[in-house]
């Protein structure tokens, strides 16, 4: 339910968007320009800049490193020919060893390791240029069940109200138990214009809720930056990517220069992306020395990555919320730990490993993403599953969650579901008083749609048909895109002008 901005070029994200999958934190050789205590990962697996994939040209195969036992190998060869020559029916015999594939991969039990043929590989590299088609969601596996990890700002679906935790069960009826996530995304991502109707189940709902979402084309411009009153900067970041480090250095010269004091950096619904992304950025905000971030491998060597720069001098504030994962969460808690930066808002999602996608040996078109480690923040805390906390925390208004209302039927006197009681929400917020909350469209309820009717020259009637829900859901939108409704911004904005002594 957000403004629209310009454009970016997008090499590669390491995970297709348009709800294709979480934004993994993706361990790359960029790292080794930066101060290390050990080289041993950066040493085995390194990757493309421009791309993001894994070469393993210079680095340990891991087929010749699995070092599997004869017999174990004998065993899956036995299965493969029983069902080859037994089985009731012709195989196929690709899809025999994508299931054995997908089987190994299912019994790690991790949601960011992924095998992908070579038709979902061509997906999950397709998003090439700076626009995709689809409804803007990131989503990841979580036990079985597809899940939101953030809805990507000014999308379709933040339009729509889809959030963070939501969990899919379906898209225009058909459901997505039983697919992969590749498989699944499929189902929901779709050409612009086209409709995607989401069965939702949703965290404090008792019923699954649905959600229609108009696919249509996703910007993928990542930075942006504005100047509030007090010489107060704010910087969006919305997703990690080749050129967010680069994207942020632009925009924060362009806030200096119109006397920058206290900078917002904004990481709210970023699910994360590059590695080297994020370390560059905070080599330019952290001081030289301070610790980045730590990555721990299987054996448990840590590679330290520490600030090379000199820092930038104001105080900071970053904010954070539920959708913030990955990438987002280390700068987060690597300007908290070090005393750069206060924390404001909901606490992050949680995601605490790095994933390297690889493709060598894949003669046709396949591959691989696997979690190689995890990350550590400088304090050596593993949050995981935890998220990081804010130094503050402020929950925005109930009606920034606010659902958008159905146009293909009409709200009336004496009806009892949820999108009354969302109409009800989105009445309240707009000064439009009801005397209940649960749903139960009352007498007083009608009354409040007759007043609103009136106020917008609509034709009163006390109904809620397409044309009022429209200017209802319009009305809205105008209260939450200003930024003094933004109770988190506005938290943040006090904190530094406290900070700075302005009145």
């Amino acid at each position: 339910m957000k403004r629209l901005h310009g454009r970016t070029v997008l090499l590669l994200i390491v995970v297709a968007m348009a709800v294709s999958s979480m934004l993994t934190l993706t361990y790359i050789d960029a790292v080794q320009s930066k101060q290390a205590s050990s080289s041993k990962i950066s040493d085995e697996v390194l990757a493309d800049r421009s791309t993001g994939v894994q070469s393993t040209s210079d680095a340990r195969d891991p087929a010749e490193a699995a070092n599997v036992s004869g017999d174990r190998w004998n065993k899956l060869e036995l299965v493969y020919q029983m069902i080859e020559s037994s089985f009731y029916e012709e195989v196929d015999r690709e899809k025999l060893i994508d299931g054995a594939i997908r089987g190994m991969v299912s019994a790690l039990d991790d949601p960011y390791t992924a095998y992908m043929n070579a038709d979902e590989a061509d997906q999950f590299t397709s998003a090439v240029d700076s626009t995709f088609s689809g409804i803007g969601a990131e989503v990841m596996m979580i036990e079985g069940r597809v899940t939101v990890v953030s809805a990507i700002k000014d999308s379709p679906a933040e339009r729509a109200g889809v959030l963070a935790k939501d969990t899919i069960l379906s898209v225009n009826h058909e459901s997505l138990s039983g697919l992969t996530l590749n498989e699944a995304v499929a189902k929901i991502r779709g050409p612009k214009g086209s409709q995607a109707k989401l069965e939702i189940m949703r965290e404090g709902q008792a019923k699954t809720i649905e959600i229609t979402v108009v696919r249509d084309d996703i910007d993928l411009e990542t930075v942006f930056s504005r100047m509030e009153d007090g010489g107060i900067g704010v910087i969006e970041l919305r997703q990690f990517v080749q050129n967010s480090d680069q994207r942020f250095h632009e925009e924060l010269k362009r806030l200096q220069e119109k006397q920058l004091r206290g900078l917002i950096i904004d990481v709210r619904d970023n699910p994360g992306g590059y590695l080297y992304s994020v370390i560059d950025l905070l080599d330019i905000v952290l001081p030289e020395g301070n610790t980045i971030v730590q990555i721990e491998n299987r054996d448990g060597e840590i590679q330290v990555t520490s600030a090379t720069d000199g820092g930038l001098d104001m105080p900071i504030v970053v904010l954070i919320n539920e959708g913030s994962a990955s990438a987002s969460e280390i700068l987060a808690a690597a300007l908290q730990e070090n005393g750069k930066a206060k924390l404001v808002g909901q606490t992050s999602f949680g995601k605490g490993t790095v994933q390297s996608t690889y493709t060598k040996g894949f003669q046709d078109g396949s591959n691989m993403k696997i979690t190689i480690a995890k990350w550590l923040t400088p304090n050596g805390n593993f949050i995981h599953e935890t998220g990081v906390k804010p130094d503050l925390e402020v929950q925005l208004p109930d009606y920034f969650t606010a659902m958008p209302l159905p146009k293909d039927q009409t709200l009336e006197l004496d009806q009892n579901n949820a999108a009354t009681a969302n109409l009800q929400l989105m009445l309240n917020s707009l000064g439009y008083v009801t005397d209940r909350h649960d749903g139960f469209y009352s007498v007083a309820t009608a009354e409040a749609v007759k007043q609103f009717q009136q106020d917008y020259e609509l034709t009163v009637t006390g109904v809620v048909d397409a044309d009022t829900a429209e200017k209802i859901e319009d009305t809205l939108i105008s209260k939450i895109q200003d930024p003094t409704n933004d109770t988190q911004l506005q938290a943040a904005k006090n904190y530094l002008k406290r900070t700075l002594g302005i009145e």
